[in-house]
C-alpha cells in the first residue's frame, strides 16, 4: 500500500478518500445559539442537505457549498442523498434545527447506513454535532419550567401510530412529568392537540400552567402564558412548542417555574429559605431519593416501602383513566417545616408536658432527632409554621433555626449554681444566634474551668473562669487529626468577649466560602480579628497502659 497525499493506491487501483457525514443540530436558528462546532462543520462541508426552512436559517454561513433542498416530509430521501454523496468522498452536512438527535436526522441517517451494511471502522465517518433542542430554548424563554423530570412527546402521527402517542401522553400525565409537546398541530392535523388536552385534564388541574412558544429565538417569536383548560384558545401550529407544567409548576411575574423538588423546606427566621446548590445534594434534603451506599447506609424502610409500592403499581392491569374530582388527588408541593427546640440555653430539663406537646403538634408523620447541639430537631408537614411555633413557645420552649446557621451549645452551669457568665451567653445568642453562615458554626460555652461540656472542641469556644473569659478558635472535631481550638485570648471581660465573638462571626459571614468549615476558613485567611492561625503540632504517641 502506498499513500500519495489523500489518495490511496492498492495494487495499482486508486481508491477515493472516504467521505464524512456531519449531522448538525444548529439550535433554534439564530447564529448566536449555534455551537462553535456547528458553525465550523457548516463552513468545512462540501454540500448542505436540509429542509427548505433550515437552509434559509443558516444562509448567512453558506459560502460555495452545494445545496440540496427538500420539502418537510422528505427526510428519507435527504438521508439517502447524504449517504450517497459521502460515499463519493464528500463532506456532507445534514442539518436539523434544535438537536439532530431529538426528532432530527441523526437516527434516520444511521438507519440508511445500516441498511447498506455500514461499519464504523471501514465506512464513511459520521460526526453528530449536538444543538439546543426546542425543550431547552423554549424553556429558557418561559422561565424555568424544566427544573424537574420532563419528557418530550411529538404529536405527529406521520411515523408513529396515534394510539401509541395517546398512551404516552396518558402515562406522562399520570407520572406528573413536565411535558414538552413537539409538532402539536398542522394544517391537516388539528384533532391531536385537542385529544392531548382531554387526556391531560384527566390527570392535571385545569389551572396547570402552560407555555406556548412559536419560532423561539427567530424573527417571528411569539410567547403565550396560559393554563391547561384554556390553551386551545390560542394559536398553535407546527412552529409552536407546548410546555405543560407538572403538579408543582406555578406562574410568577410572567414566568413559568417548576420547583426542583416536591418538598419546599422552611426553617425559622424567614418565610422562605430555598436551599443552596450544595445543600440540595444532601440526603436529608432529598428524602424521596433512594441513595446508594453500604448495607448500613441503605435508604430507610419508609423510602423502600414507597419504592416497592410504586413498583407494585406498575404491575396492576391498566384501567381506563378516571377524571380527577378532588384537589387531594393532584400532585402538590409539600411544605416541610424544619426547626429545633430546646428548654433553653442553660436549662437542659424538658418536662413531660413539653414532650407531650411536641408529640401532639407533629403528629404521626413528624420526626424528632436529638442533635449534638443539645436540641431536638423537628421536621413536619405544615402550611402554618407560625401556629406551630406559637404553641411551642407557649410551653416554654426556645426555638432555633437549622441548617448552616450559628448554633450555641452551653453547659448547664451546674444547674445554675455557677451562673455568673449566663448574661454573656444570652447576649451572644441575641446578637448572632441562628444567623446564616457559609457553613454551620458551633459556639461552645462553659461556665467554669472544668469545661465538662467541651467548649474548646467547637468552632468557637468560650470558658469562663473567675479572672475572665478564655477564647478558643478553630477546633476540628472529626477525623484522625481532630484537635481542640487554638487558645487565642485569656482573661477577657464580659463586654470584650461578646464584642469579639460577634466580630469573628461577622468576619466568617463576609469572607467565608460556601460550604467552608470554620477551621478551614481560619487556616485559609490566616488572621481573624488580629488572631493569627497556628498549625496544630503533631500528636505525640503515648503508650497506653491498657494496651492497644
Amino acid at each position: 500500500m502506498y499513500v500519495f497525499g489523500e489518495a490511496v493506491l492498492v495494487g495499482g487501483d486508486k481508491m477515493s478518500q472516504k467521505g464524512k457525514l456531519l449531522i448538525i443540530g444548529f439550535g433554534p436558528g439564530h447564529e448566536q445559539h449555534m455551537t462553535i462546532r456547528a458553525k465550523e462543520a457548516i463552513l468545512e462541508s462540501d454540500s448542505i442537505i436540509g429542509y427548505n426552512t433550515y437552509v434559509d436559517l443558516i444562509r448567512p454561513l453558506l459560502t460555495n457549498q452545494t445545496i440540496v433542498r427538500t420539502g418537510m416530509t422528505e427526510e428519507v430521501s435527504r438521508a439517502q442523498e447524504a449517504v450517497r454523496q459521502a460515499e463519493q468522498g464528500k463532506k456532507v452536512a445534514v442539518i436539523s434545527s434544535g438537536d439532530a438527535g431529538v426528532y432530527g436526522m441523526a437516527g434516520l441517517v444511521y438507519e440508511v447506513l445500516i441498511e447498506k451494511g455500514w461499519k464504523e471502522k471501514t465506512g464513511v465517518e459520521v460526526e453528530i454535532i449536538p444543538g439546543v433542542s426546542a425543550i431547552n430554548s423554549v424553556g429558557s424563554l418561559l422561565g424555568a419550567p424544566i427544573m424537574h423530570d420532563a419528557c418530550t412527546i411529538s404529536l405527529s402521527d406521520h411515523l408513529t401510530p396515534w394510539e401509541l402517542i395517546k398512551k404516552r401522553i396518558d402515562a406522562a400525565a399520570q407520572a406528573d412529568f413536565v411535558i414538552a409537546l413537539y409538532n402539536p398541530k398542522s394544517g391537516r392535523r388539528t384533532k391531536q392537540i385537542e385529544e392531548a388536552q382531554r387526556i391531560l385534564l384527566l390527570h392535571r388541574s385545569p389551572d396547570t400552567p402552560v407555555g406556548l412558544v412559536k419560532s423561539a429565538y427567530r424573527d417571528r417569536q411569539h410567547i403565550v402564558m396560559t393554563k391547561l383548560s384554556e390553551m386551545l384558545e390560542h394559536e398553535i401550529g407546527m412552529l409552536t412548542t407546548v410546555i405543560i407544567g407538572n403538579g408543582s409548576t406555578f406562574m410568577y411575574d410572567g414566568k413559568m417555574i417548576t420547583p426542583r423538588g416536591y418538598q419546599r423546606k422552611y426553617t425559622l427566621g424567614t418565610d422562605k429559605q430555598p436551599l443552596k446548590p450544595h445543600q440540595r445534594l444532601r440526603e436529608e434534603n432529598e428524602p424521596w431519593a433512594l441513595h446508594n451506599g453500604s448495607e448500613q447506609e441503605q435508604a430507610p424502610q419508609s423510602l423502600r416501602s414507597l419504592a416497592e409500592e410504586a413498583l407494585g403499581k406498575l404491575n396492576v392491569p391498566a384501567k381506563p383513566p378516571k377524571a380527577i374530582d378532588k384537589k387531594e388527588d393532584l400532585f402538590k408541593q409539600e411544605a416541610i417545616f424544619e426547626f429545633a427546640v430546646s428548654p433553653g440555653l442553660a436549662n437542659k430539663k424538658i418536662t413531660s408536658q413539653q414532650l407531650l406537646t411536641i408529640v401532639q403538634i407533629i403528629g404521626e408523620d413528624g420526626e424528632v432527632e436529638y442533635t449534638t447541639d443539645h436540641q431536638l430537631k423537628v421536621e413536619m408537614k405544615t402550611s402554618n409554621p407560625s401556629e406551630v411555633t406559637a404553641k411551642l413557645e407557649e410551653k416554654g420552649f426556645m426555638l432555633h433555626p437549622v441548617g448552616d446557621v450559628v448554633t450555641i451549645k452551653a453547659c448547664d452551669f451546674c444547674d445554675g449554681d455557677k451562673g455568673e457568665s449566663i448574661p454573656q451567653l444570652n447576649d451572644i445568642h441575641e446578637l448572632v444566634g441562628g444567623e446564616q453562615v457559609p457553613k454551620r458554626l458551633s459556639i461552645g460555652f462553659n461556665g467554669c474551668g472544668m469545661a465538662c461540656y467541651g467548649a474548646p472542641t467547637n468552632d468557637i469556644g468560650v470558658i469562663y473562669r473567675k479572672k475572665g473569659f478564655d477564647l478558643f478558635l478553630g477546633a476540628k472535631t472529626t477525623g484522625r487529626n481532630a484537635h481542640v481550638g487554638q487558645l487565642v485570648a485569656e482573661g477577657m471581660n464580659g463586654d470584650e468577649l461578646v464584642r469579639m465573638v460577634v466580630k469573628v462571626v461577622r468576619d466568617f459571614q463576609e469572607r467565608g466560602l460556601p460550604n467552608e468549615r470554620f477551621h478551614k476558613f481560619f487556616k485559609r485567611v490566616q488572621v481573624i480579628e488580629g488572631y493569627r492561625f497556628r498549625e496544630v503540632p503533631d500528636p505525640i504517641p503515648v503508650d497506653m497502659a491498657c494496651g492497644d
